[in-house]
């Protein structure tokens, strides 16, 4: 009996010792900041967990990710692949993509992630800036650039399967590895460290374009150090762990979904599901229904969208206004919350948002029901982090605490709001733009402080807000401070208004909406021309009307015009103000 309890006691205890082995993180035994060593010990804490996976395709476990990184670092090498070489990466999410970026920094290479919706000639340009030497892409991506100049490119990896392409493009034949091949390869890196051994936490790890290049080139170049601190500060505020489930919807060559949706989930041993398509909503609810996961990172604008379109119109019935004033108020509230997490998935704690600013409105109620959102604020520039919270911490308009080791100063602030500049200093602040030194010196100081255009003050418990981008401030008539981007949010707030962008236009604040036409089928279908016409300058100046009802006088729109079309975005979801200002 003793012996059976003694057995029992040595059971329980290796068990606990297990649950302390899975409760390690990664980033808090990592001895050098660099992406390598991340990974390396994360695999060693959890080999056996589900890593990567496709929605209704494969899962690999992170003992075999870090197999396949192996095997496809050594394919780089076979091509000649030394370090600091460049390497370009398009194509839409999946295990393979991530695959591809780490191969490239395992050996020291340059990764330069390029979004998968650039146009062609923009995706040439980046080629050719970047100097990059080889190009991860999928054969969808292949065919849309075929006929583009690909600069320097000598070899071309397809995503779909590491195969050789077999496109009508002139590429030089990948270095096929047959089974044995691939062990041998594999033994040799895990005996004598082939890969990750020679990266330094000052090395380049990535470059990083916020746009197609033009004759003014913004590659954001982002050390193995500036990553690597980042996914530890987003440690710090965020309490992730290896039981989650992230479903990712947004694209892996941003920033934000790289550090926030990959490294650091990566980093604790949490499983992550990729679309394998574009993010709409019904494949959105329908890979949550599967994955049911436990965290997303998102934009507000996937919020934004879901209560325009199914909320909001609920909200303004007679009958649903009736009951939000009777004593049922809690319990419909209630309802929608428990309806709006079983849309993804059921079990949803926490969904991240950055990128762009929440709608006030919006924000009010989905803090008044209770839904688990949190925000944050950064950029490309600092990889990207600067402030975030957990969900229990929210405050509404804030974009969160400030990390660790990040400082902020507001630069001539305002003397009543306090609003100013912010600028930025701290270890995961970009290296500069690649070959763009005058940008650099522009926006990076001497000492290190990075000037990010964005207007916002903090407040005493060192959360900060955002107020606007400095360049799209206008100037009142009596030196008022004029933020377009509040007065959107107030336009977006109508039901018949999807989204909208306002701006200054001989010295009078004027703006363009993009009206939501299948609220508005039955006012226009069925008459003509002349009739629509008069029919939207009615709503046209209802809605401008009943927007400036809520804006200060200085403020107040003078002219709004239908723009017949979703806005072109990037792809963060912001309107790209420069198309419609003009």
């Amino acid at each position: 009996m003793l012996s059976n309890l003694i057995s029992k006691f040595h059971l329980f205890e290796k068990q606990i010792i297990h649950f302390k082995i899975l409760k390690m993180d990664a980033w808090k035994r990592i001895d050098k900041r660099v992406v390598p060593k991340l990974i390396e010990t994360t695999v060693k804490l959890h080999p056996d967990r589900n890593a990567l996976s496709i929605f209704g395709g494969e899962t690999i476990t992170y003992r075999e990710l870090h197999r396949r990184i192996t095997e496809i670092s050594g394919i780089l090498r076979e091509k000649g692949v030394v370090k600091g070489d460049k390497i370009a990466l398009i194509g839409e999410n999946s295990p393979n993509w991530v695959i591809a970026y780490l191969s490239t920094v395992f050996l020291g290479g340059v990764i330069v992630p390029i979004l998968a919706d650039f146009h062609p000639e923009d995706v040439s340009n980046i080629l050719k800036h970047s100097e990059s030497i080889g190009l991860f892409a999928t054969r969808a991506q292949l065919m849309r650039l075929s006929g583009y100049d690909f600069g320097n490119v000598r070899f071309i990896i397809t995503l779909d399967n590491f195969e050789p392409d077999d496109s009508e493009l002139e590429v030089s034949p990948i270095f096929k590895l047959y089974d044995k091949a691939k062990e041998a390869i594999y033994d040799l890196a895990e005996k004598v460290g082939l890969y990750g051994k020679c990266v330094e936490e000052d090395d380049l790890a990535a470059i990083i374009y916020t746009s197609g290049t033009t004759g003014n080139s913004k590659g954001v170049m982002l050390t193995h150090k500036n990553i690597v601190t980042n996914v530890i500060q987003v440690a710090k505020i965020f309490d992730m762990n290896q039981n989650d489930r992230l479903l990712s919807i947004l694209p892996l060559a941003h920033a934000y979904e790289f550090t926030l949706g990959l490294l650091y989930p990566l980093s604790v041993g949490a499983h992550i599901t990729y679309l394998g398509k574009k993010p709409v909503p019904r494949l959105i609810q329908k890979a949550a229904e599967s994955v049911k996961p436990t965290v997303i990172a998102s934009v507000p604008m996937i919020l934004e969208k879901i209560y325009k379109m199914k909320i909001q119109p609920l909200l303004e019935t007679k009958k649903m206004k009736i009951l939000l004033k009777s004593p049922l108020r809690k319990v419909i509230l209630n309802k929608i919350r428990k309806n709006l997490i079983d849309f993804f998935g059921g079990e949803l704690r926490a969904m991240t948002l950055g990128g762009a600013p929440f709608s006030e409105d919006i924000e009010d109620f989905y803090y008044k029901i209770k839904f688990p959102y949190a925000t944050g604020y950064g950029l490309t520039e600092t990889a990207p982090l600067i402030s975030g919270s957990l969900v229990k911490e929210t405050k509404k308009r804030a974009s969160g605490r400030i990390v660790e080791w990040v400082e902020v100063k507001i630069k001539d602030p305002e003397p009543e709001t306090g609003i100013g500049e912010i600028y930025v200093r701290g270890p995961n602040v970009m290296k500069g733009y690649y070959k763009n030194m005058e940008l650099t010196r522009e926006v990076l100081s001497e000492d290190g402080w990075f000037k990010t255009g964005d207007l916002g003050y903090v407040d005493e418990d060192n959360f900060i807000y955002i107020k606007g981008r400095s360049k799209n401030m206008i100037l009142g008539p009596s030196g008022e401070n004029i933020f377009p981007e509040i007065i959107e949010e107030k336009l977006n707030m109508h039901v018949y208004v999807l989204e909208s962008i306002v701006y200054e236009k001989d010295g009078k604040i004027v703006g363009k909406v993009y009206l939501n036409y299948d609220l508005l089928k039955d006012k226009l279908e069925g008459h003509s021309e002349e009739n629509r016409e008069r029919i939207v300058k009615e709503i046209l100046r209802d809605i401008r009307e009943k927007t400036n009802e809520r804006l200060p006088r200085y403020s107040q729109i003078y002219e709004l015009y239908e723009h017949p079309e979703p806005f072109e975005k990037t792809p963060t979801n912001k309107i790209k103000r420069y198309l419609y200002t003009g």
